[in-house]
């Protein structure tokens, strides 16, 4: 078969409950268009039966291709393996969950063959998402845009279209800790973006909790800015400024009205504060270093189990 076009990489952690609804509506919208197409499935590690309900849809539609990977890698290394098995002209990001509508490929497409290299669709309704996760979210894309260079367009998640030439570009940057919000931004190229509403999940539960999407959040700052640490510095430079002017009216205060006996309160106080500030200081410096560590380790981004392509070729 001839090399598709259009490659859809879906990264799957436990999406049993949706996968068969998924598939079926995504293959019809496909099937509309004149272009050649692959399904790639990228299983994360599931400890469901998404693997088994992957091979059955496998053995029915001859355009779908699996990953197996050997185990949860995270929803990052996910779509890199995605993007580095991905056979297609353009290829297409999208959760199996289907709060980003399929519907949006055709009109991906348009913005495509007008010459674009990246589409993104944007959320301009979370509705479908807690009052919690609104206000982290815009928080965080807020602060993320204020300390780093590499502006993440404010409510675009990872359902985009990316043409080769990006794709090529990506694999490119050989980073072990991966944020592909700030990755995909920080390559560039020509985009468009298209609004549009989030819908509920259709089935199952979101395996991202919030000490995974803080810990996410983490990720993304650190990796594509420095400005903690330049933060700690000025507050050093500004704490040491405060503690010699302290000192030095401690010195002209006992040369002119003599000894005075300081309380123990004030004093622990005070210890107990910069003792925080110092520990807070190390935190951060702590992340960046254990950055370091990891990626010195060169440590693969994900180990593949099995490819449903090694045991027939499908294109």
């Amino acid at each position: 078969m001839i090399s598709p076009i259009i490659s859809i990489v879906c990264p799957c952690y436990n999406e049993q409950e949706v996968l068969h609804v998924f598939t079926d509506k995504i293959i019809n919208i496909l099937s509309m268009d004149t272009f050649t197409y692959e399904l790639l499935f990228v299983n994360d590690g599931s400890k469901d039966n998404t693997l088994i309900f992957l091979h059955e849809l496998a053995v029915r539609n001859k355009n779908i291709r699996i990953i197996n990977l050997s185990r949860n890698f995270g929803k990052e290394a996910a779509l890199t393996a995605g993007l580095d098995h991905a056979k297609g002209e353009v290829v297409i990001l999208i959760d199996v969950d289907l709060q980003d509508p399929p519907e949006l490929i055709h009109d991906f497409l348009r913005e495509w063959q007008k010459g674009y290299d990246v589409v993104v669709a944007k959320r301009i309704n979370r509705s479908s998402d807690t009052l919690t996760k609104k206000i982290t979210a815009s928080l965080f894309y807020k602060f993320h845009n204020s300390i780093s260079d590499v502006i993440i367009p404010d409510n675009v998640g990872d359902f985009r279209l990316i043409t080769r030439r990006v794709v090529t570009a990506i694999q490119l940057l050989p980073e072990n800790q991966r944020f592909m919000k700030g990755i995909f931004s920080w390559v560039g190229f020509k985009t468009s973006i298209i609004q549009y509403t989030r819908q509920p999940r259709a089935a199952g539960k979101s395996s991202f909790n919030g000490w995974r999407l803080w810990n996410f959040a983490l990720e993304g700052i650190t990796s594509f800015s420095t400005t903690p640490l330049r933060i700690w510095l000025y507050l050093g430079v500004f704490v040491s400024a405060i503690a010699f002017i302290f000192g030095a009216s401690i010195i002209l205060k006992t040369l002119f009205l003599g000894v005075d006996i300081p309380g123990y309160a004030s004093l622990l106080t005070i210890i107990l504060f910069f003792g925080g500030i110092q520990l807070i200081g190390l935190g951060i410096m702590g992340e960046y270093i254990g950055r370091l560590y990891m990626e010195s380790k060169r440590r693969p981004i994900y180990i593949i189990e099995d490819d449903s392509n090694t045991q027939k070729d499908k294109f």
